[in-house]
């Protein structure tokens, strides 16, 4: 829509701090992630079983390898390799099965993870489809879009590594503990001392990390949106030679994102290193405890062995933990963006016993409307109008006079702050959104075209429609000989918002949309801005026809497009400044009079 009244707030940089709020608990983050992932509680169930027993398995081999040690007796010969050899191949049947084990988790997690982010990425994009306009306006597109793609693949990539590495580590650690009791319950007194530390350094560190992720994703956001917002604009950048300028912009924008990655990545890192250091004390400690133990009697040389082995089972998922500690970070991070954008506030409902708005004759009625977009400016001030049924309304006025802010009002886009709209004497609050818009039918200065083929884009707001009637309609737009000229006519599909195609002959099509809906009321915001003059003047037949016996309000900058409307409403600082026809506002002289003789003598000079 042409935004004739800029939406305050609204930010130039791409994401703007679009979900900066309070920061969520990690504790409500994952309470909100359990709830995906309890769709799928069997499969974790199975996923825990298979970690249960795939290192169970693993735990086994540190007490075979002990025994098989032991099996080496002091002096020269004195080795039973008959028992060597019966717990290393033991050893390498456990390895075998842990290993296969192992694989069938990982594969059963990339499945659950698939699952939870195709439904988040569905929630998602279902709620984006909810949001009212309110919230397009004011938020840029390159920031949603990073929270759908790049926030929910970081979740995905956390769920299908990090959460089997952290249940492997659970098990690990519990059964290595174990273990260790059994073979010398003074040894495990050493972890009494690097246990803790590692544990509250880690916290420590997950505190002053996740803040750095949160604003990588707020960085990325930005830039996204920034690209996005350039490659929409190119031609103007090339026409204007702002490319260095553009240039300069991207850098700075570039940077920051950089920096912050830079930060997140490299503060994270530290924690790994400085975990693993503490984790080889507490393995230098067992090597001088255990080898006094041994010279004392109190431990064989086997479980020496053992013990070691599972002290690094034991120590290395604490050290796994800090070093997927930044990915999980990162996924916390993500998620919070995700959940924001997810609590956004949907467009409100209908009120309580809404009806439907059917069998419309078209009498439209505004009533000291009053609305701004903020507290602090009034975009419109008890403006009144009243169209009859059939009757086509022109509103013209500056830019920045509210023309745009009236058709957001009609389709319920906003809700007036006061006054009242009504349509055949029903309050447009009073009845279902749906059956208001769709009593509408749209033509905006903004074109838009999905990807699909030309029939399916003219097709798009009408169901079960026939080929003729969609031929019937790109003939009284003046498109069918432009639409038949494409290699596959109709069954042409058009791609990348229409690429290839010329402003005018976009705008052309969606006037062909609007006119095969055939709804009762009709709006035309701005309809033939990108159409040359002649085919204006075809246009402008065709669709006085077509408007006859339909309300229509039609917003336009070309004066000579409107004077045949049946009322012409001058809209000036959010008031009517004048109303009436063509030739009642050229004779009162005012205004109205003044803009299409400064219009027309600027045309006749060019």
């Amino acid at each position: 829509m042409a935004q004739q009244q800029r939406m305050p707030g609204r930010r130039g940089g791409p994401g703007g701090g679009a979900f900066e709020r309070p920061t969520a608990r990690s504790g409500a983050i994952l309470r909100r992630l359990w709830k995906y992932l309890s769709h799928y509680r069997w499969l974790l169930i199975f996923a825990a079983l298979l970690s249960i027993g795939g290192n169970l398995l693993a735990l086994t081999g540190p007490k075979l390898s002990g025994f098989a040690i032991d099996a080496i007796r002091p002096g020269p010969g004195q080795v039973d390799f008959e028992t060597v050899f019966y717990y290393a191949g033991l050893m390498i049947l456990f390895y075998l099965a842990s290993s296969i084990v192992s694989y069938a988790l990982a594969a059963l997690m990339v499945q659950l993870s698939r699952n939870v982010v195709y439904q988040m990425r569905k929630d998602v994009f279902e709620h984006l489809l909810r949001l009212p306009v309110r919230f397009y306006d004011n938020r840029a597109v390159g920031d949603v879009l990073s929270v759908l793609s790049y926030d929910i693949d970081t979740i995905n990539a956390s769920l299908s590594n990090d959460l089997v590495q952290m249940l492997a580590s659970v098990i690990t650690v519990s059964g290595s503990f174990v273990m260790m009791l059994t073979i010398s319950p003074q040894l495990v007194l050493i972890f009494a001392v690097t246990i803790p530390v590692s544990v509250l350094f880690t916290r420590y560190r997950s505190r002053r990390v996740r803040p750095l992720y949160r604003t990588r994703s707020h960085k990325l956001g930005e830039l996204n949106g920034y690209v996005e917002e350039m490659t929409g604009g190119m031609k103007t950048i090339r026409a204007y030679h702002r490319e260095q300028v553009f240039i300069d912009r991207f850098e700075e924008k570039n940077a920051a994102a950089c920096e912050a990655n830079y930060r997140a990545d490299c503060f994270a890192s530290m924690t790994g290193p400085a975990v693993n250091f503490i984790n080889n004390l507490s393995l230098a400690l067992i090597s001088i405890f255990g080898g006094i133990l041994y010279m004392r009697g109190g431990i064989t040389l086997g479980n020496v062995s053992s013990f070691v082995l599972y002290s690094r089972k034991f120590s290395g998922p604490i050290n796994e933990f800090a070093n997927i500690f930044s990915e999980l970070q990162s996924a916390l991070a993500a998620a919070e963006r995700v959940f924001r954008l997810l609590d956004e506030p949907e467009e409100a409902p209908d009120a309580p016993g809404a009806g439907l708005l059917t069998r419309v004759d078209g009498r439209v009625t505004l009533e000291n409307v009053c609305f701004g977009y903020d507290e602090s400016t009034q975009v419109l001030q008890n403006f009144s109008i009243e169209a009859q049924p059939g009757q086509v309304v022109a509103i013209v006025g500056p830019t920045g006079a509210g023309k745009t802010t009236i058709i957001n009002l009609l389709m319920r886009f906003y809700d007036v702050q006061s006054g009242s709209i009504r349509i055949d004497g029903k309050e447009i609050c009073s009845v279902t959104r749906d059956s208001l818009r769709k009593a509408w039918s749209m033509v905006l200065q903004d074109t838009w075209l999905f990807t699909g083929t030309v029939f399916e884009n003219l097709a798009y707001g009408k169901e079960n429609v026939t080929r003729e009637q969609v031929r019937e309609a790109a003939r009284s737009a003046r498109i069918d000989g432009f639409i038949e000229s494409l290699p596959e006519g109709y069954d042409t599909v058009l791609r990348d918002g229409g690429a290839g195609i010329s402003k005018g002959q976009k705008q052309l099509l969606t006037i062909a949309r609007a006119m095969l809906l055939d709804a009762p009321m009709l709006i035309l915001d701005e309809a033939t801005s990108n159409v040359d003059t002649q085919t204006e003047q075809e246009i402008q037949a065709a669709m006085l026809r077509l408007m006859r016996g339909r309300t229509c309000f039609v917003i336009a900058h070309r004066l000579s497009t409107i004077q045949h409307a049946d009322k012409i409403v001058v809209l000036r600082e959010g008031a009517a400044a004048e109303c009436g026809t063509h030739d009642e506002l050229m004779r009162r002289g005012g205004y109205y009079s003044e803009l299409y003789r400064a219009q027309f003598d600027t045309a006749a000079g060019a």
